[in-house]
């Protein structure tokens, strides 16, 4: 993977993350792909892989600093609230995954 390209990287590491976590909303699982925030939550986790700071709490803060608009835009809540538990821990293992990888 060390010679593949900033694009590239983010669009592969976009389409794991759309295909492998998910938000929970009265036990049903929607895909971030599905939600069309993968590629959104890719381009704002991929600095953390560059630099070294893939954390469950720094992934933590960026997933908080996403706002997913809800009721067709009359709410908004942050990912991190929509994400269960076995989700944000797919996410960081995708993550320290490409960080060991590049």
């Amino acid at each position: 993977m060390a010679q593949i390209n900033t694009t590239e990287l983010l669009e592969t590491l976009a389409a794991e993350i759309g295909e492998s976590v998910y938000i929970d909303i009265a036990k049903w699982h929607l895909y971030l792909s599905d939600a069309k925030l993968h590629t959104i939550v890719a381009e704002k986790l991929y600095p953390l892989i560059t630099s070294n700071e893939v954390t469950e709490d720094r992934v933590i803060e960026v997933l908080e600093s996403i706002p997913v608009k809800i009721g067709g835009g009359r709410r908004e809540l942050p990912l991190v609230d929509l994400l269960p538990l076995q989700s944000q821990v797919t996410l960081v293992d995708i993550l320290e995954k490409y960080q060991r990888e590049i």
